[in-house]
């Protein structure tokens, strides 16, 4: 066995009945589905199964936009994820003549309309993800003005001059939706606060490795945003994000001049304040006071629903992409499970087990979790560490298969721990072996998991504190992890001498190990 971390951390969804529920509040679809159930075998639609264009005011009414300025196209865009989500099937196509005197094709109630009200939440869910690429795929297109920039005298679009890849949009946008899941999920992340636009525009412009954003780079960001403004606006109704736009004065500031994102809005060729950690956390996640998130506010705040989080994962999923969800293990073996969570976060990790031990009795949860826990491979410490964490949520009920490894070279120590935590009685006392061995068992854990922290520095302080003969004995221990340890002591101890003692003994327990 192996612990490999994964690809992405894990993201905490909702169940499928609460986002199912979600899918069917948002905005789009809610109107998709209302306009669905209203059509009839009067409705009409031309030859692309979109409405015939006097019927759109009477969509408009049925869905109370008819007071609305943008109400015609808010149906007209309802209308088409009815049809592009199967919600409605066209059973007459029309026939586009170009003439006056087109009858229109027919629609019928489509089969995924019954799922709304009677299918599974998985279905819902389905059906929600198909909608969710139509709006992604419109979201793609140029807006209208570039559209009409673009024509060429005969009025046909000039893609040459449009410069419009629709492979290259769909890729840009699909990375700008994988970074935003990215900083949503990750440790200290943007989980519970919004992301500022320039961040995640950056966040896909501007080389890691570059400290200062160029004027020229900061151009290309400026224009990424924009771009970025206009697709969230589109992909709000849809639920996948919560999304302030671009302050509509900024907006005016870059009419006016085309240099107001290089020079003004971004503060002499730098990024707004509270933006400057490319590609860092949200806002209000650095320590920013309150005019800084303010300020960056100006510039778009957007972020992931819980919705969102789960169509961004399905489609990374469907990309090959590996994008572990809490609760992916729980009706695995225990193998599985600790060499899954051993590079989780603690929060994280106790969330898995908590799932995984509710599906199982205690004393079989318990000797499973202690078979896997053994091995001297390198991933064997964490595991130990995560079946520690397990077991600490178990009961009284684990005991039997806890003493059953008290003689366990690997695990005897360990089983110690537990029993004592829980005022067992009849503990045997470790011999010296066993208590080194599981020193040097922790701390390779600690490293394999947190890297080397000042609050390990401190552990290896207090445990060579008044034990003169620590690194004589710890050389010596047959553990495939002990000379790696001590070169980290030698490392972090803050006591001078204690860390020369330490390197030296690591040479010994390397020259030990052959």
């Amino acid at each position: 066995m192996s612990a490999e971390r994964p690809t992405l951390p894990p993201v905490r969804l909702h169940s499928d009945a609460e986002l199912a529920r979600d899918a069917l509040g948002t905005p789009l679809l809610a109107r998709a589905v209302r306009l669905a159930r209203w059509a009839g075998p009067a409705t009409r639609v031309g030859a692309g199964g979109e409405l015939v264009e006097e019927l759109l005011p009477q969509a408009a009414v049925h869905l109370g936009l008819d007071e609305d300025p943008e109400g015609l196209a808010y149906a007209s865009e309802a209308w088409r994820i009815a049809v592009d989500t199967g919600l409605v099937e066209v059973t007459e196509e029309a026939e586009d003549t170009g003439g006056a005197g087109d009858t229109g094709g027919t629609v019928v109630h489509g089969e995924e309309l019954g799922l709304v009200a009677g299918g599974a939440p998985a279905d819902v869910l389905d059906l929600w993800l198909t909608a969710l690429d139509a709006v992604l795929a419109d979201a793609a297109v140029p807006d209208l003005d570039d559209l009409v920039d673009a024509l060429d005298s005969g009025g046909e679009i000039d893609f040459g001059r449009l410069d419009w890849d629709p492979q290259r949009e769909s890729e840009f946008l699909d990375g700008v939706l994988a970074n935003l899941y990215l900083l949503t999920v990750a440790e200290g992340g943007a989980a519970h606060g919004p992301v500022p636009l320039p961040v995640l525009a950056a966040s896909m412009i501007v080389p890691d490795d570059m400290a200062d954003p160029t004027d020229e780079v900061l151009e290309q960001v400026s224009d990424a945003m924009m771009r970025l403004d206009d697709q969230f606006r589109q992909l709000e109704p849809i639920g996948l994000v919560e999304y302030r736009p671009v302050d509509e004065a900024l907006m005016a500031e870059v009419d006016e001049s085309d240099e107001a994102y290089a020079d003004g809005a971004f503060g002499d060729g730098a990024l707004p304040a509270g933006a400057q950690g490319v590609p860092g956390a949200g806002a209000g996640q650095g320590g920013e006071d309150a005019e800084d998130v303010e300020d960056v506010s100006r510039y778009g705040l957007v972020r992931l629903t819980p919705l969102g989080l789960f169509g961004v994962r399905a489609r990374m999923q469907e990309a090959g992409v590996e994008a572990p969800a809490v609760g992916d293990f729980a009706d695995k073996g225990a193998d599985a499970l600790l060499d899954a969570v051993s590079y989780f976060s603690e929060d994280t990790a106790q969330a898995e087990i908590e799932q995984w031990l509710a599906r199982r009795e205690v004393p079989g949860a318990a000797a499973e979790l202690l078979a896997a826990a053994r091995g001297g491979d390198a991933g064997g410490p964490l595991r130990r560490l995560r079946c520690q964490q397990a077991l600490a949520l178990t009961d009284g009920a684990a005991e039997p298969a806890v003493r059953a490894v008290l003689d366990d070279p690997e695990l005897g120590g360990l089983a110690r721990v537990w029993l004592a935590e829980r005022g067992a009685a009849d503990v045997p006392v470790p011999d010296q072996a066993m208590v080194f061995w599981l020193t040097v068992d922790t701390i390779s854990a600690q490293l394999a998991a947190d890297g080397e922290t000042e609050g390990l520095a401190a552990l290896m302080a207090g445990l060579t504190e008044g034990h003169s003969g620590f690194f004589d004995a710890a050389w010596r221990v047959a553990h495939p992890a002990t000379a790696e340890v001590l070169e980290a002591m030698g490392r972090l101890h803050p006591d001078k001498k204690a860390a020369k003692e330490a390197r030296k003994a690591a040479f010994k327990a390397r020259s030990r190990q052959g």
